[in-house]
């Protein structure tokens, strides 16, 4: 068998004479294939052929995937190639005359390769030219599919496919005579225009169209067509945005071979030569292909959608090029409502602040995340108020979420029977308390305001004093307290170590080398809520109690189909009872005085709420974060304002809330509460009170 490699890119072993018997075979395999094989091809390339061949066979094109919310509305797109697939039928005429009378005049009777093109390219080669193309469409179909989607993720491979090689070129005209025995000429010039790159991220002509024109394959007109024709050679060349005048000049050169090859008549080449570029101004004109280019109210949302399904199984890549419709949970009414909300209560540019609000759907089958919205937009621009993380979704609360921890502390005592709703809890002014296995010091902690001495749990939960609930911590244990903390549903946050981050064994510092969990086995200061939380997972608290005490995973997402319409399963989490439904309806009643006695009871007034609901507010040491937690009718809910920039102050109340140092600094019930109050207003309008349940006897006194 001859050697078909190459040197420098030149035929290694080929004479002029075996080049143009090379050809010779060539041609005879556009009418016996199997002549390819069997001549001058080695077994090498022969097998790498069929390899490739079945790879061919295998891959599907990359395609976006449409993020919708629940009504079906797309909020997002996700791409890794833009690509927008059409049939022969759906491509005008006009560009399959530009396409073939640019890049392949012969296309329609030739067998896959062009014998006059390989003789020709044969000759120049072997005598010192650059090696020719001599590619037809057939063939460079071929090599775009191997490069664009068989190869895609593989730089080695795709330098592969792009070499001047003779082996390179005979493996490609194999394929194309195979290809050319299987298929239409329309539907291999149609697969042709649907894998080809025009620039950038912009892949087939549908999508070009779009990009380039605001319109469809099947409108172009023969300027529009011909410019798309031109720009495959080259197509950072031929970029019209970037290169204006090579993009003109080869438009203009694909209308000549247009009227050359009898596909446009010459008395309009001059009419469209003349012709604008006409093109969408700042283009190419394309989504995002992330999250990153969702509407306002819906970016951290789909953030939080494509990472669950991430860890559901799906990968990144598979997200990007699977060509999935993922219909998500989100509601759009609810979503709006509350960007509006968290919007009034903290202008998205303001410095330093955010205000993150989650709403989660209870319920004992499931909790379906129906919002996710913060005053910040999901982007890079930090001058626009944007921020790339999933500050609703992800620990980035790094403040906290203030006494709402009190929830946890509450549950694990009714729980462990040490104490009930009805329960007097030691409550001086201030106490220092011995700390869990240390002998030599104690946490001293001090209640803001005066109280009743002792409080009962129910009297505790309205009004928040800390020694009460430091107290109630060091009697139930902090073991408890964490595996409750845990079960309602702080299942990330406790996972992350105290800086909101993955542990780092190599710090060596157990703050940020240990998850929460265990950092805190000994703290009780984690009842106060000063370590870093998910703003979500404090919303699906809520849905766990309003759920008689079930926990599910907070799920973003209805359905997700595959590019043919196939349903995809999504393996999820189970729901978990966590706590009895007693426990929860006890915890409900007791937590139900927030807003009618309690801690936000101002800030409901003011906003004219009267509706039983249940909830919780915290504030943090330095006003540095301030959290309202709660549900009413159906929506469980979470409300933070914290500091977000890189010079965290005291946040203070106002027009509009703002960093500075007042002196009084923002409460849970004054700054973070009243988003609540605005959205579920305008949710609920017209829609009848929902009770809170009652307690259960079995928890009103402590047992234990």
């Amino acid at each position: 068998m001859a050697n078909l490699g190459s040197v420098n890119g030149r035929p290694g072993v080929f004479s002029l004479v075996g080049l143009c018997v090379l050809a010779g075979i060539l041609v005879a395999g556009t009418v016996a294939p199997a002549a390819i094989g069997a001549g001058l091809l080695s077994n090498q390339v022969s097998d790498s052929v069929d390899a490739i061949s079945a790879q061919l066979a295998a891959a599907d094109p990359p395609l976006t995937t449409t993020v919708t919310d629940r009504d079906g509305t797309p909020i997002a797109t996700l791409y890794a190639q833009y690509r927008l697939p059409v049939t022969a039928a759906g491509i005008a005429t006009t560009m399959k005359a530009a396409i073939i009378g640019v890049e392949d005049r012969r296309f329609y009777t030739e067998g896959g390769v062009d014998p006059q093109g390989m003789l020709r390219a044969a000759v120049n080669d072997s005598t010192g030219g650059a090696l020719q193309g001599a590619s037809t469409i057939t063939q460079q179909y071929v090599k775009n599919y191997l490069i664009n989607v068989v190869d895609r993720t593989d730089p080695v491979a795709q330098q592969a496919d792009r070499e001047d090689s003779l082996a390179r070129k005979l493996r490609e005209a194999k394929m194309a005579v195979q290809l050319n025995d299987t298929m239409s000429k329309d539907d291999i010039l149609a697969d042709y225009l649907n894998v080809v790159e025009f620039s950038g991220t912009v892949y087939g002509v549908g999508a070009a169209a779009k990009a380039y024109f605001g319109t469809t394959a099947d409108k172009l007109t023969v300027p529009q067509a011909a410019l798309l024709a031109g720009m495959v050679n080259n197509p950072s060349v031929y970029n019209p945005y970037t290169h204006p005048d090579k993009a003109l000049q080869r438009r203009n050169l694909v209308i000549d071979d247009m009227v050359t090859n009898g596909s446009l008549p010459a008395s309009y080449a001059a009419t469209a030569k003349a012709a604008p570029l006409g093109l969408l101004p700042d283009g190419p004109v394309t989504p995002s292909g992330t999250c990153m280019g969702a509407a306002p109210d819906a970016g951290f949302f789909c953030a939080y959608a494509e990472n669950y399904l991430v860890h559901a199984g799906f990968t990144a890549d598979r997200l990007a090029t699977g060509g999935y419709t993922v219909k998500t949970t989100l509601d759009p009414r609810v979503s709006q409502v509350a960007k509006d909300a968290v919007d009034a209560n903290v202008p998205t540019t303001q410095d330093g602040v955010a205000n993150t609000f989650a709403v989660v759907q209870p319920g004992s089958a499931g909790h379906q995340v129906l919002a996710m919205v913060a005053n910040r937009n999901y982007g890079t621009d930090p001058a626009r108020g944007e921020t790339s993380t999933d500050i609703v979704a992800d620990a980035s609360n790094e403040f906290g979420a203030g006494s709402s921890f009190k929830i946890f502390t509450s549950a694990a005592a009714l729980v462990t029977g040490k104490a009930g709703l009805d329960t007097p809890l030691p409550n001086p002014d201030s106490q220092c308390f011995p700390v869990p296995d240390a002998h030599s010091s104690c946490y001293t902690v001090h209640n803001d305001g005066h109280y009743a001495d002792p409080i009962s749990l129910a009297d505790g939960l309205a009004t928040s004093p800390n020694v009460a609930f430091v107290g109630l911590e060091s009697q139930v244990g902090m073991p408890a307290v964490l595996d409750m903390a845990y079960k309602l549903g702080l299942r990330n946050t406790l996972a992350t170590n105290d800086a909101g981050a993955a542990p780092n064994p190599a710090s060596g510092n157990p703050q940020f080398s240990e998850p929460q969990s265990a950092y805190f086995r000994n703290l009780l200061s984690f009842t106060l809520g000063n370590s870093p939380v998910s703003p979500l997972e404090m919303a699906n608290v809520s849905a766990t109690l309003m759920s008689g005490g079930v926990w599910c995973p907070p799920d973003p997402i209805l359905a997700v189909t595959d590019r043919n319409g196939n349903a995809v399963p999504v393996p999820q989490q189970a729901c978990e009872q966590v706590i009895p439904t007693g426990v929860a309806n006890t915890l409900e009643a007791g937590l139900s005085k927030d807003t009618t006695d309690g801690t936000s009871a101002q800030a409901a007034h003011a906003a004219g709420w009267t509706r039983p609901d249940i909830g919780k507010t915290g504030t943090t040491q330095q006003s540095e974060s301030v959290a309202f937690v709660g549900g009413v009718d159906g929506y469980a809910v979470s409300s933070m304002v914290f500091a977000d920039g890189s010079h965290p102050r005291e946040i203070c109340p106002g027009t509009p809330v703002h960093l500075g140092d007042c002196g009084h600094g923002a409460f849970g019930g004054t700054v973070a509460a009243p988003p609540y109050f605005h959205a579920m207003s305008e949710l609920l309008a017209g829609v009848p009170d929902q009770p809170i349940p009652g307690p259960d006897p079995a928890y009103l006194q402590a047992r234990s």
